[in-house]
């Protein structure tokens, strides 16, 4: 395999690609990237919080992360300590990603949707001596959970907790205007740094000690099979991501990216903060979670430029009934990701919403996370079936059971290496070992490169299934599925099947007002798809049981479906 020049179009007939070398990767910490853009446009409107009343410059926002670092340094934490973040999309999460990056603190982010348990498990895997937290969202009672797993809270005195439970936690800082036995409010640290810098205090002499190969983000993987792992990012990492994810939407400091997408994920804070960062672009934020009508009138209103979000998310705001009545004649890009994106809804968006430019990115939590994306002068047939090429300076290579590079046009799994490779899964080094090696990223995805070096994710290596020795690829099912006039969504999977080993099941959601039956399905795929491919089993719902993202969980569809049949995992070799 070479690895002397960028080959972004595979050659000698192999699945293997790498991608340009220009422009050259930064070495500027986060930090650092903020303090360039502030630099060039401090007067530029940067941040809108629309839920929150909140308009800032480059230069206020600049200003507000200079407070918040002050107060945090303040409450004794440096470089390398790991500082918790559990809140919904509010302007306390973006400063306080940019504030623990000022100082070197390790941001983790704590999934929203996280219950007692869960939250639990990431506090201590980590050891965060400190949590940022909302009140409340939706139906979780932070303070509550909090409250429950760290009693001694009522007794303590602010940012001295010392907690069974929760043996490293000494500072709880909770967001709102309340205030909380043992919990600092974070206006109340603000204020703080804000006098500690009128005291003299500045970041830039900590700032000048980082370096950008030094982790500086952790972020838990889906824990579906055992518990969630800690993806350790760095610098470096998420900085340079960000800047080639703004390149192939051709950013500047003009466009407006309307951000539904949620910060504690890759999405919302790499590839629309750090890309807006990166470039100077302004940052919307309709809300604190995904509301269709809420995003549509951020785009109308605030003259949006660009829309992240994933495939759902696209799905709702184009079936939202006054859809007509939104102006979207100044979107331009975006990107669409976090999970496969339906050609026909691709096609829809491009169409409908006026985004011509709009990009297909495809990548995961521990490559920081994109490493394929397509660009906003792609032809649309391969934006709309492909997640584009090989990003900058990293390479990629599609590979059989045995380890080897497959022929182009053959399905394998996915491997990527480069700059993006995370450090690795924080206190674990056996996981790490299994999925990163000589410097490979095993995806877990299996997918296909064409000979223009394009690729097309097939599905997960855990979602395909084998019907009667047959590969069955449950993408493939549902992009046919899709087409049918009346599906407003479909998922297919795998389920135990004491003949065949498994058989095909598809989950479908009907458009509103639409009715079908299995028998019109499985009609609408009698000589188009071969038999084998033919969901045995058909069950209409009303929602798919999804992740806070918009990820769909089969494994919970797959377990209410062995339920239903009184099925049990087939034993194999």
């Amino acid at each position: 395999m070479p690895h002397t020049a960028a080959q972004r179009v595979p050659r000698d007939g192999l699945s293997y690609v790498r991608g340009e070398f220009a422009p050259p990767l930064s070495n500027l910490t986060v930090d650092g990237l903020l303090k360039e853009t502030v630099a060039r446009w401090p007067e530029r409107e940067a941040v809108v919080f629309r839920e929150q009343g909140v308009r800032w410059t480059w230069a206020q926002f600049d200003a507000e992360v200079e407070a918040l670092a002050a107060g945090l340094a303040n409450l004794g934490l440096s470089k390398g300590d790991r500082v918790g973040i559990w809140s919904p999309n509010r302007v306390e999460w973006l400063l306080t990603q940019f504030a623990t990056a000022r100082l070197g603190v390790i941001l983790v982010n704590i999934n929203p949707a996280y219950r007692l348990a869960e939250v639990e498990y990431a506090l201590n895997k980590v050891a965060c001596q400190a949590l940022v937290t909302a009140e409340r969202f939706k139906s979780s009672d932070y303070l509550g959970m909090l409250q429950a797993l760290a009693p001694e809270l009522s007794e303590a005195a602010p940012a001295r907790l010392r907690s069974g439970r929760l043996p490293a936690l000494t500072t709880v800082i909770r967001m709102g205007d309340a205030e909380t036995p043992g919990m600092l409010g974070f206006a109340a640290v603000m204020a703080l740094g804000r006098q500690r810098i009128a005291d003299g205090w500045r970041a830039a002499a900590v700032a000048a000690e980082l370096r950008d190969g030094e982790p500086i983000n952790i972020q838990f993987t889906s824990g579906t099979t055992g518990q969630p792992k800690g993806a350790t990012l760095s610098h470096r990492n998420i900085v340079n991501n960000g800047r080639y994810i703004a390149r192939a939407m051709r950013f500047s400091e003009q466009d407006r990216l309307c951000i539904p997408v949620p910060f504690y994920h890759c999405f919302g804070m790499v590839l629309a903060v750090l890309a807006c960062v990166s470039t100077g672009a302004a940052m919307i934020f309709p809300g604190e979670a995904f509301e269709p009508g809420a995003t549509l009138r951020a785009v109308s209103e605030e003259r949006c430029t660009a829309l992240h979000g994933v495939p759902t998310m696209f799905i709702a705001e184009l079936d939202h009934p006054d859809f007509a009545s939104f102006d979207f004649s100044t979107l331009r890009t975006g990107i669409m990701a976090g999970s496969p994106c339906p050609i026909e809804t691709m096609k829809r968006v491009v169409s409908a919403m006026h985004l011509d430019e709009i990009t297909i990115a495809y990548g995961m939590t521990e490559t920081s996370p994109v490493s394929f994306q397509s660009s906003t002068d792609d032809p649309l047939d391969k934006r709309v079936s492909t997640v584009g090429q090989i990003q900058p300076h990293l390479e990629a290579k599609i590979v059989d059971g045995a380890g080897q590079i497959v022929p182009v046009g053959e399905t394998g799994e996915l491997c990527v290496r480069g700059y993006s490779v995370m450090h690795g899964y924080w206190g674990d080094p056996a996981r790490t070992e299994e999925a990163i090696v000589d410097g490979w990223m095993h995806t877990g995805d299996l997918a296909t490169l064409d000979a223009d070096g394009y690729c097309n994710i097939v599905g997960r290596a855990k979602d395909m299934l084998i019907r009667g020795g047959e590969n069955v690829y449950p993408r493939e099912i549902e992009e046919f599925l899709f087409r049918h006039p009346k599906i407003a969504s479909v998922q297919v999977f795998g389920v135990p099947d004491e003949k065949y080993g498994e058989e095909v099941c598809a989950w479908i959601v009907l458009k509103t007002g639409a009715e079908a039956d299995a028998e019109e399905i499985r009609a609408f795929c009698d000589g188009q798809i071969a038999h084998f491919k033919i969901p045995r089993h058909i069950r209409f719902v009303t929602e798919m049981p999804m992740t806070v993202t918009g990820k769909v969980q089969k494994f919970m569809m797959r377990e209410a479906m062995m339920r239903e049949l009184e099925r049990r995992a087939v034993a194999t070799a």
